[in-house]
């Protein structure tokens, strides 16, 4: 017998667990239909293993240096296995947070894959679910008066660069790793590459980074990238900008061998192991798509502001249509979604004000826009700069290197970017995104007293920088 529903959410990562808490909030009888764990990618492939592996990391490193703080131990060494268990009971703790909310909503859990079905006997409309049980039941028919789509994504690979889970790997495998290999290639120099390159690095293992473009996390402001590159290099990390991987030359014979182009000719390779970190691909495939006049353009599903697609009773968020492939993105989507489907009139995201992260060692943050960005939509710019080398709390934690730079439109003060490289920036960056949300100047950042010892003190500083004004510089 099919069970009736007001929303149903194909995937249950962070943007579809969300949208069913606020569709539960505002009285709709929903599910969730998940073929994995709920949590999704972000819980327990993406954002909460990787930033557990990579704490452990910036620990080991940190007690490497322990004698700088006056703190004498002996010789400090890795158990992996230690630091994979730790990474799992974290996983392991907000999954079962997560069940519990769902629980705890009356989110209904369909464990299986979902596929919509084209107008049929249950209703006129495409959108009826078929689940495939995992556990091999019958399948569960659900009608629904509205369906959110949100399938999240997977690691894209290149051409004759596919994982074999043992020697090439995409982020996926390398998460579950039961050793670390002495050296490694990561293919492609962005958000994940550096993060990966950083916590490899900080662990021991010897790091190159091949990226095509002409410099690593192309999609930072220029300074960013150029500090990245510095502070990986000053720990060791081989960076090779303005290549181009060639997957016909890859070698497996006790490690990896691939060569590239380069300037001036092409250059070989060699490694324990490779990662391809060159992106993620939507999951559309295999979902029923082609039963209704759902548009699937450049490899994602097209919506309106509001997440509508072509069939206006269903929506999609997150990964699967493109944009900022970010778990607070998609969560937020969901929520706009939901909101608009139970007739609560939400106001369209503006991507503009959302904070970017990248969890490496040294962390980087940014919102709105760089200062080429700026000056290529004809804005006249100004920009204000502070190191984190005259910041006392900077010293105090023993990680002084980076900045807080700040681009602002010089004819009306208006606030148009900030990018933070240096320690706990992650942190940091949300009062710059709080300053983007209510439209404030550098002059009303600098007017907010930032507490002394502070690393936040850095973003006073570079909003009075903004007009030469800066005390400490």
């Amino acid at each position: 017998m099919a069970e009736e529903y007001d929303l149903i959410i194909l995937g249950g990562g962070t943007g579809g667990y969300v949208a069913a808490i606020r569709a539960t909030q505002l009285g709709l009888k929903t599910a969730i239909v998940e073929k994995g764990k709920v949590g999704g990618t972000c819980l327990h492939k993406g954002c909460i293993p990787s930033k557990a592996l990579l704490r452990s990391a910036e620990v080991f490193a940190t007690a490497k240096r322990s004698e700088e703080f006056g703190i004498t131990t002996g010789e400090v060494s890795i158990n992996f296995s230690k630091v994979q268990e730790r990474k799992e009971r974290i996983v392991e703790q907000l999954h079962k947070g997560v069940q519990h909310l769902m629980k705890q909503g009356k989110v209904h859990v369909y464990e299986g894959t979902g596929r919509i079905l084209g107008p049929s006997i249950f209703s006129p409309m495409p959108g009826t679910i078929s689940v495939e049980m995992n556990d091999g039941s019958e399948n569960a028919m659900l009608i629904p008066k509205n369906v959110i789509v949100a399938t999240g994504s997977r690691p894209r690979t290149l051409p004759g660069l596919e994982a074999d889970g043992e020697i090439v790997l995409t982020s996926d495998e390398a998460l579950a790793m039961d050793k670390l290999p002495e050296s490694i290639i990561i293919v492609g120099g962005g958000v994940i590459g550096i993060e990966w390159a950083s916590m490899l690095s900080d662990f021991g293992t010897e790091v190159t980074v091949i990226e095509y473009a002409d410099r690593i996390i192309p999609t930072e402001d220029k300074e960013i990238s150029k500090e990245m590159q510095r502070l990986m290099k000053k720990k060791g990390v081989k960076i090779v900008t303005g290549a181009k991987v060639l997957p016909e030359t890859l070698q497996k014979a006790g490690g990896i061998a691939i060569s590239a182009e380069i300037k001036g000719g092409q250059k070989e390779f060699q490694a324990d192991n490779l990662l391809v970190s060159v992106g993620r691909l939507a999951n559309v495939e295999g979902i029923g798509l082609e039963n209704t006049d759902i548009q699937v353009v450049n490899g994602v599903i097209a919506v309106n502001e509001f997440y509508q697609t072509k069939e206006s009773h269903i929506y999609a968020i997150g990964d699967c249509i493109g944009g900022l492939q970010l778990a607070h993105v998609a969560s937020h989507e969901g929520i706009t979604a939901v909101e608009h489907i139970a007739g609560r009139n939400p106001s369209p995201i503006d991507y503009s004000l959302v904070s970017k992260c990248i969890y490496s060692s040294p962390e980087a943050a940014s919102v709105g826009m760089t200062e080429d960005e700026a000056r290529d939509k004809g804005f006249n710019v100004k920009t204000g700069k502070f190191s984190f080398r005259a910041i006392g709390k900077a010293l105090v934690f023993g990680e002084t290197d980076g900045f807080v730079k700040i681009v602002a439109d010089k004819d009306t003060d208006d606030l148009l970017g900030v990018h933070m490289i240096g320690p706990h920036v992650t942190d940091m960056i949300t009062e710059a995104g709080l300053a983007r949300v209510l439209d404030a100047t550098p002059w009303e950042i600098a007017r907010t007293i930032h507490p002394h010892p502070t690393l936040s003190e850095a973003i006073g500083e570079a909003a009075l920088a903004v007009d030469g004004r800066a005390i400490h510089s």
